[in-house]
């Protein structure tokens, strides 16, 4: 195992062989990776372990540099385990590439059925296993989709946890995909309309982009097509801390200035490329409406249910907007079928994702029983003005999961564990211990 250090810290290389189907547990095998990390100076220490589920679905583990960020916070008691969820990171790949030669489209999601909160937390517990064997315990922190699989966690395998810090992450355990949309649309309106509020000379600059777009066809330097629909889905940056400056300023150089006519700068569609792009996590677009599924909640597909909703809004559809004089909604954590056909690292992969949409018999996520008698003392963190994950639902959730101690807080977007500097997770440890 790789050993090496960064300021403040030794870092441990970690490969775990695990079962693709673990209903199969002799069948194939694939590779899952984590990065172990813990402080200088207690290297040589009996710590207890924190596992880490980083949001998505489809985001490897943040690389850390020293202790930085709430891992600062974290390496104060625990030996932390940074977790490349299957698929992703340096676990064995799942995208455009490595995807085909496993066969046709059927064959293609059958296989990435395998990668959702369920399979990953049966890995979870074979590396728990491995690490600290049949009786050990470690504590989890899930952010955003890793609070979604922190619960799927304690519904299966309470077992193998002493305690849970959820961040953003506190799923409707019984919320339909097309729920999960319908409180979605609005929350976006009122972060796209907060924005306008905020920098007000943006209105005319989406309303011109937009326009531009309808007129032309503009691709990116990788090749993808920018659409006005996929120019909107950069609202998502609105669900950030950050987010509605980093528009703002990405907006000030849309277009090219001194330019006899109106051309869109390289610059600009440089950034934007980097912010809808799913060649670093395509299994974030291919699996996004599957983590909502579970049989007996919806036993029907998904069925790109963020589309068929989007109609129930008609405020964003762009071109009534620029007929009527009225400003161009954005949209935000949303997957369409457009989404895979204008991005060259999943139109590959076009045939795979329709399946997936209408798939029907997904398992179920959560078992509301078992996290109604629940034992482990959890702790969740939840975004009052979450773009993201619906505060109804998170606080709904908070209520059904017997010990749970939430914290409702406005001070921070959903990236409040990224930018807190291990305030958030400090509070939350301390709500976990009685502290407060």
């Amino acid at each position: 195992m790789p050993v090496y250090r960064h300021p403040g810290t030794v870092i441990t290389d970690h490969r775990f062989p695990v079962p693709l189907d673990h209903g199969d547990p002799a069948g194939e095998r694939i590779e899952v990776y984590a990065r172990e990390v813990v402080a200088t100076a207690k290297q040589h220490e009996s710590l207890p372990w924190l596992l880490f589920l980083q949001g998505g679905p489809g985001g490897r583990s943040p690389r850390p540099v020293g202790r930085d960020g709430w891992l600062d916070r974290a390496l104060d008691d625990y030996r932390v385990l940074l977790l490349d969820q299957r698929g992703t990171g340096r676990s064995t790949p799942a995208d455009r590439h490595t995807l085909p030669p496993r066969g046709d489209a059927a064959a293609q999601a059958r296989y990435l059925a395998h990668f959702r909160a369920d399979s990953i937390v049966r890995d979870c517990e074979l590396i728990r296993r491995d690490l600290l064997g049949d009786d050990g315990r470690w504590s989890l922190l899930g952010q955003s989709y890793g609070g979604f699989c922190t619960l799927t966690y304690l519904s299966y395998a309470p077992h193998g946890v002493r305690e849970a810090f959820v961040t953003g992450g506190l799923p409707g355990l019984r919320s339909t995909v097309e729920d999960v949309y319908r409180a979605a649309y609005p929350r976006v309106r009122r972060k796209v309309e907060a924005h306008y509020a905020r920098y007000p000379q943006d209105v005319e600059i989406i309303r011109d982009v937009a326009r531009y777009l309808r007129e032309r066809e503009v691709r990116l330097p990788g090749g993808g097509l920018l659409t006005v629909e996929a120019f909107q889905a950069i609202g998502i940056l609105l669900g950030t801390g950050n987010g509605s400056h980093t528009l703002h300023y990405l907006l000030e150089d849309a277009f090219l200035p001194g330019m006899p006519g109106r051309q869109l700068s390289d610059s600009f569609l440089a950034e934007i490329q980097g912010h809808l792009s799913y060649a670093s996590r395509p299994l974030y677009a291919l699996l996004h409406e599957s983590i909502y599924g579970q049989r007996s909640v919806t036993p029907r597909a998904t069925g790109w249910a963020a589309e068929t909703v989007r109609a129930e809004f008609p405020q964003f559809d762009a071109d009534r907007a620029l007929a009527a004089d009225r400003p161009v909604l954005l949209t935000g954590e949303m997957i369409y079928p457009w989404t895979v056909a204008t991005d060259p690292a999943l139109a590959p992969l076009g045939e795979t994702a329709e399946l997936l949409a209408r798939r029907t018999d997904w398992p179920d996520l959560y078992d509301p029983d078992q996290l109604a008698r629940n034992e482990v003392p959890v702790a969740a963190a939840i975004y009052h003005d979450d773009m993201y994950v619906d505060t109804a639902d998170s606080e709904t959730t908070a209520r059904a999961v017997r010990g749970l101690r939430p914290w409702i807080t406005n001070e921070y977007e959903h990236d409040g564990l990224r930018v807190s500097g291990g305030r958030v997770l400090d509070r939350l440890i301390r709500l976990v211990r009685d502290e407060i």
